[in-house]
């Protein structure tokens, strides 16, 4: 497919997406509508824009590529299982919690538990994590577009980003949440069926029937789920399970993006209703991925093709579009750039959405009564909106200068780093019911538990053997941060009821 073809279909595609938010937020535009829906979203739209949100990118393409590794195959899987457990905790714990206090940025509760300071500090956690996650997930598909596109036209990479981030801007700043409820729906129809297509016209090239298909993948070298063998290496499966349950927990249910989703519900049946469908969809997704890379490895090894070479090492997050554009036909191409363009901006434009809403509510105070008649606080929200796009764009480029490995990794490595404190925040509140912090050292206790955490993790093998620290770095950091928070507690004066 020529670089001419695929820049006609992104732009039909964003043409679609804001042609969507024009009529969405033709009625309203006002910061309850960006905020909250108007507190009047369908569970079924929500659970089903929230796959194209939770599936980026770096699902889309990095989890089929490491399928091909002997050392992993299907081990995501495990992770996935963990994934699952997480999403049902944050349904019957923490959603009940949110919709009890009412609350618009959920870090309103670290507020009313351990005090002003506290809260700011989990706000910030938020948004430099998911600042930086969501552009390394936005940095994926990037990468792939100037591959295959823009270096065609002589285009350098920021201006890619520049292009692309502006165009989700389009769409999203104006209607916010509810505009993304509808669009993010669009995209997750566009992924799914991306996948199942994927699979069909791989299928359709290796003469494989559906039957045939399964058992070629069941006994190939690239299926094997579960990890019991060595607990020293990062797949095994504890701790594969483990780290998916607390990352999970953290960057769902501690995480404004996604539980901004459930909280833009009528009520809290609605919301738990769209948590449990969301998990179920998840995983059996997931399933498909995973089958799409072993069958991409089947075709590649019948072919011939080899994953690209980046700085002469072998990227096999390319080995996907490698095939889609240059060895299959133009509808399989087509199925691919959507599916994978979905994907990513349905995250994108969600966290954007997201870090815009935490940052007016838990610092500009747009969500107290006294201030949402103020002159100008749409013309503030639009400006915030435009400073996180700006932001993501100069963290996208930073990042393109010095990474060296695998974007998976990086992106969940990240997470176990800023989110970390936020469990320990949570943990302590909910579970430490007569007890306070002195919320001043608080700022303190969320730095010192990362910095322990990247020394124990640089350090691993010295201090522990061959031991790997794999997704359970979450929650050594949170329980770091947990332990440091009853150091520096005092007897509260009353035992919250949250």
């Amino acid at each position: 497919m020529s670089p001419i073809a695929i820049l006609t279909l992104i732009i039909v595609y964003f043409g679609l997406l804001i042609l969507i938010s024009t009529i969405v937020s033709k009625k309203s535009s006002d910061n309850n509508t960006f905020f909250k829906a108007n507190k009047n979203s369908k569970w079924y739209l929500v659970a089903f824009g929230m796959i194209g949100t939770a599936i980026s990118g770096i699902t889309f393409i990095s989890v089929p590529g490491e399928v091909g590794n002997p050392d992993l195959q299907f081990k995501y899987f495990q992770f996935v299982i963990g994934c699952a457990i997480g999403f049902i905790i944050v349904a019957k714990v923490l959603l009940p919690l949110y919709y009890r206090m009412n609350l618009t940025s959920i870090y309103g509760y670290i507020e009313l538990r351990l005090g002003i300071v506290s809260y700011k500090t989990a706000a910030i956690i938020f948004l430099v994590g998911r600042t930086i996650g969501s552009a390394f997930r936005l940095y994926l598909v990037i990468f792939v577009l100037q591959r295959y596109v823009f270096d065609y036209y002589n285009v350098p990479f920021a201006i890619t980003v520049l292009i692309s981030l502006a165009l989700i801007f389009a769409y999203t700043y104006r209607g916010g949440l509810k505009t993304i409820i509808i669009t993010d729906s669009l995209q997750t129809f566009f992924l799914i069926s991306s996948v199942f297509l994927t699979i069909y016209f791989i299928c359709n090239s290796l003469d494989y029937s559906v039957i045939d298909a399964f058992e070629a993948v069941k006994n190939s070298n690239y299926s094997r789920v579960f990890f019991f063998n060595d607990y020293f290496k990062d797949t095994y499966f504890w701790k594969q399970l483990f780290g998916g349950i607390f990352i999970t927990i953290a960057t769902v249910g501690l995480d404004q993006d996604l539980m901004q989703k459930n909280l833009s519900c009528k009520n809290i049946a609605e919301a738990q209703k769209n948590m449990f469908t969301f998990t179920a969809v998840f995983v059996l997704i997931n399933i498909f991925f995973l089958s799409v890379g072993a069958l991409l490895y089947l075709y590649a090894t019948k072919n011939g093709i080899d994953a690209p070479l980046v700085n002469n090492v072998p990227r096999t997050d390319l080995l996907f579009p490698e095939i889609a554009i240059h060895h299959l036909s133009i509808i399989p191409t087509i199925v691919f750039l959507l599916g994978l363009t979905a994907a990513t901006f349905a995250t994108t434009d969600s966290a954007l959405t997201a870090l815009t809403t935490s940052f007016c509510v838990d610092f500009l105070d747009m969500d107290k009564s006294e201030n949402q008649n103020k002159p100008n606080i749409v013309r503030t929200r639009h400006l915030v909106h435009v400073g996180f796009s700006l932001l993501m764009f100069v963290v996208i480029v930073i990042f393109n200068t010095i990474n060296d490995r695998s974007v998976v990794d990086m992106v969940f490595r990240i997470a176990s780093y800023t989110y970390g404190p936020l469990l320990g925040l949570y943990g302590f509140g909910l579970f430490v019911k007569t007890k306070t912090v002195k919320d001043h050292f608080v700022p303190l206790i969320c730095l010192i538990a990362p910095a322990i955490c990247l020394y124990l993790n640089i350090n691993s093998k010295l201090l522990f053997g061959n031991y790997t620290i794999g997704n359970e770095l979450i929650v050594v950091n949170g329980l770091i941060t947990f332990l440091g928070l009853l150091a520096i507690s005092k007897p509260a004066t009353t035992q919250t009821k949250f």
